[in-house]
């Protein structure tokens, strides 16, 4: 005879799953974004909000999301998850393709708005190293509302999105290191300098540990996973390599989340990293959805009816300091002042990772739980606006583009009837290249781009720029794409795919020529239906070998050959053949077919 199910063992767990698979999608049908969501059922399910509610109605107990137990736990494999994603998701071309912004703007961003925020704690009575803690903690932006919201609107590649990815990137990049500060345990006994050296020298030892095991055998484990042609061996393997490096670095004193992020990065750069990102998210939305409702239950509603106004004032003054701080900034790096302002308001919340920090700090004996509490009031109340603030954002947005006006030369239109030409997608260093080659052969062409001065600037000069979105299929159809000899993307990877989709829905045997970073890149834009695909890269270096062959006297004729040859042979590693095309080719039709097939009522 089978036991008897406790119910009680289930019953937390149940109460997640309710939240994720119902609750959630429920709340996302009137706009609220999930992170959010998961921080109100937390709070409405907490012993401060439904266990108050026990005494007039009992059966309300077994509803309560309690601190007690094993969620908790399982709640911090969350942050662990979401920081392995962040590192996978670095990687040296990103940082290099926005280094401006994110190692210019989104370090002072960090700094000025720990600085300034750090001193209004310890104005408000704080200690110095809480003070610097909080400042840092708040300093931090939601990067799992804000991107998916850019992405949701259709807005990454936009001026405001660049900026704000930028920003979140270095954030992301810093939490690494502030959550190392965080933990070290100052106030324990001992000299200061003492528990600092003993804590950097244990964390050194643990990241040298991780990072040794991870390049010796992360990627011949997952080789050998991956020759086995099973999921869920190679499912397994992933979890296994997450939880190992996280208690690896716990052993040496760090947090589970920092073993995760460098093994994240260790996999960055492998030919794993697609497949591990499709296996990890949907693990990485569960875990991180019950770490916020752990958070969500935890708040206390005494705490907020006591000083309501207060801490409605604090949140918007959280929101107003570090908006008003990425406005200031914007000019120096050359960000517009419309999209400055979204991205102020986008980014003035607080982030989720401000509740491990300040957890971090608390478990260290660096911050006054009361102080903590309060902040993470604070961080909620910011965090459930972003979808407000972004709305609000988009409106003064549009308000001051029309009220600053776009350059006239801009304004203009490209002509009716256009045919035989070349289209240039984006008119950076690259598109202008393009452009003088075609003008020397006597090609036709335009060129678009979403930089309203340079588009001005160039039509100064008389070349046929226009403004305007490339991967708007109404667009393309005004700058004549349905009888274009080809169309060239030479913008950065932003926005590539949307173009190449837009274009091959309007004409699917149309020739598309893409510009890649490197030869990774192309062979995913080949996939996704270009004709020809140059990676930048490979390009660079065959250039630089045929000037090597030249300087070792080899005839220019035959220097030419061979790497006319040796490009041959990357195009054929890449599979771009006729097949490939073809295959391309039907599934652009394919895909066309299918968006114009008339809706089933």
């Amino acid at each position: 005879m089978a036991a008897p199910v406790n119910i009680e063992t289930y019953r937390e767990a149940l109460i997640v799953l309710a939240a994720a698979g119902i609750v959630i999608p429920l709340f996302q049908r009137f706009k609220i974004s999930a992170v959010p969501g998961f921080l109100l059922m937390g709070f409405l399910l907490g012993p401060g909000m439904l266990g108050q509610l026990g005494e007039a109605w009992p059966w309300t107990a077994n509803l309560v999301l309690g601190q007690q137990g094993s969620l908790p736990q399982i709640a911090e494999l969350g942050v662990v998850f979401l920081l392995f994603m962040v590192g996978l998701e670095l990687s040296f071309e990103r940082l290099m393709a926005l280094r401006r912004l994110v190692f210019g703007f989104g370090s002072a961003q960090l700094l000025i708005s720990a600085l300034v925020l750090g001193v209004i704690t310890f104005g408000l009575g704080a200690s110095p190293l809480a003070a610097a803690l909080m400042g840092l903690a708040l300093a931090l932006s939601s990067t799992a509302i804000v991107v998916q919201l850019l992405a949701d609107q259709k807005r990454m590649g936009s001026q405001t999105g660049r900026a704000s990815f930028a920003v979140l990137l270095l954030q992301d990049i810093s939490v690494v290191p502030i959550l190392l500060f965080a933990g070290i345990a100052l106030s324990q006994g001992g000299s200061v300098w003492g528990n600092v050296a003993m804590a950097l020298g244990k964390a050194a030892l643990a990241l040298g540990a991780v990072v040794l095991v991870g390049r010796m055998a992360l990627r011949p484990l997952l080789r050998m996973v991956a020759g086995t042609r099973s999921t869920d061996f190679f499912m397994a393997a992933t979890l296994l390599i997450v939880m190992g490096t996280g208690l690896l670095a716990g052993f040496g004193g760090l947090s589970m989340a920092l073993g995760a992020f460098i093994a994240g990065l260790l996999l960055a750069e492998t030919e794993f990293r697609r497949e591990i990102e499709t296996v990890i998210e949907p693990f990485k939305g569960l875990l991180l959805g019950t770490f916020f409702m752990v958070v969500g239950s935890g708040l206390d509603p005494a705490v907020f009816l006591q000083n309501p106004l207060i801490l409605v004032a604090l949140t918007l003054g959280l929101i107003a300091v570090k908006a008003l701080v990425i406005i200031a900034l914007a000019p120096l790096f050359r960000v517009p002042r419309p999209a400055a302002v979204a991205s102020g308001l986008l980014l003035g919340p607080g982030g989720e990772f401000a509740f491990v920090v300040l957890a971090a700090a608390v478990a260290a004996g660096n911050m006054d739980s009361d102080l903590q509490e309060t902040a993470l009031i604070v961080v909620s109340l910011s965090m459930m606006l972003i979808p407000l603030l972004s709305r609000l954002g988009l409106l003064l947005k549009g308000r001051m583009d029309t009220q600053e006006g776009l350059p006239e030369e801009s304004l203009a239109e490209p002509e009716a009837g256009l045919k035989g030409h070349v289209i240039i997608t984006g008119f950076g260093r690259v598109g202008q290249i393009v452009a003088d080659v075609l003008e020397e052969r006597g090609i036709a062409y335009i060129a678009v781009d979403m930089d309203a001065r340079l588009v001005a600037r160039h039509r100064k000069l008389g070349r046929p720029v226009f403004y305007g979105a490339a991967d708007r299929p109404d667009f393309l159809k005004h700058c004549g794409i349905e009888d274009a000899l080809a169309l060239a993307i030479t913008m950065d990877s932003a926005g590539v795919d949307r173009v190449i989709a837009a274009a091959r829905g309007l004409v699917p045997h149309l020739r598309i020529v893409a510009r890649a970073r490197d030869e990774r890149h192309a062979a995913k834009l080949y996939e996704e239906g270009v004709t020809e695909a140059v990676p930048e890269t490979t390009e660079a270096s065959l250039q630089l070998g045929e000037a090597v062959l030249l300087a070792a006297n080899v005839p220019m004729g035959l220097a030419i050959a061979c790497i006319h040859e040796q490009r041959e042979k990357r195009r054929k590693k890449l599979g771009q053949t006729d097949r490939r095309a073809q295959l391309g080719l039907k599934r652009a039709r394919a895909l066309r077919d299918l968006r114009e097939k008339p809706a089933e009522d």
